[in-house]
């Protein structure tokens, strides 16, 4: 059930959207041609990806490591002030060895795809009796298949596999804005 400021707001925020389509097409380029800056330098790309998650570890780290200060009357004072210390320093190493981070991160990928890959599969033919169940398990056969050529590739892949990554995930946010930016503009 939708109620009126949610059938009010939503034909404003589209107009105004389709109004500013040429911004959504410029960050579209953007991405697209960072995508393609990293992909032509795969380490430095894998380089910045870790210090990117090191950030961001060490940013959640402080964050818990606060909490923890203002909660000092809960019994789990000391797990939660652990953790936060353990988390800003893994972001800390990130930072001091990001070849050593792009190893670890590498395996935690290739291990975690191998572990999706693998619940696809169970999903797909626990589904057998619907209509498609077939996709599922082609995606997971495809998802595990790329999950044990990571490990395989292991520890030599993690100096540019992360890059790629990223590189990847640039170009196709790219093109998804450039294509948001197209209809919106034939839209409006």
């Amino acid at each position: 059930m939708t109620n009126a400021y949610q059938t009010s707001i939503l034909p404003e925020a589209l107009a105004e959207a389709r109004a500013r389509w040429g911004w959504f097409l410029v960050l579209g380029i953007i991405f697209v041609v960072l995508g393609a800056l990293a992909v032509s330098n795969l380490l430095y790309a894998t380089i910045v990806t870790v210090y990117y998650v090191g950030l961001l570890m060490i940013v959640a780290g402080i964050a818990q490591i606060v909490q923890s200060l203002r909660i000092k009357t809960w019994g789990g004072f000391f797990l939660w002030l652990l953790s936060g210390l353990l988390y800003a320093g893994a972001g800390i190493i990130a930072f001091a060895n990001p070849l050593l981070a792009s190893a670890i991160l590498t395996l935690l990928l290739a291990l975690l795809t191998i572990a999706s890959g693998l619940m696809r599969l169970w999903l797909g033919f626990q589904a057998q009796s619907e209509h498609g169940w077939g996709w599922i398990i082609a995606s997971g056969i495809v998802t595990t298949l790329a999950g044990l050529i990571f490990v395989l590739g292991w520890p030599v892949n993690s100096l540019w596999l992360l890059g790629l990554v990223l590189s990847i995930d640039l170009v196709f946010q790219g093109l998804t804005l450039i294509g948001l930016s197209l209809r919106l503009r034939t839209a409006a």
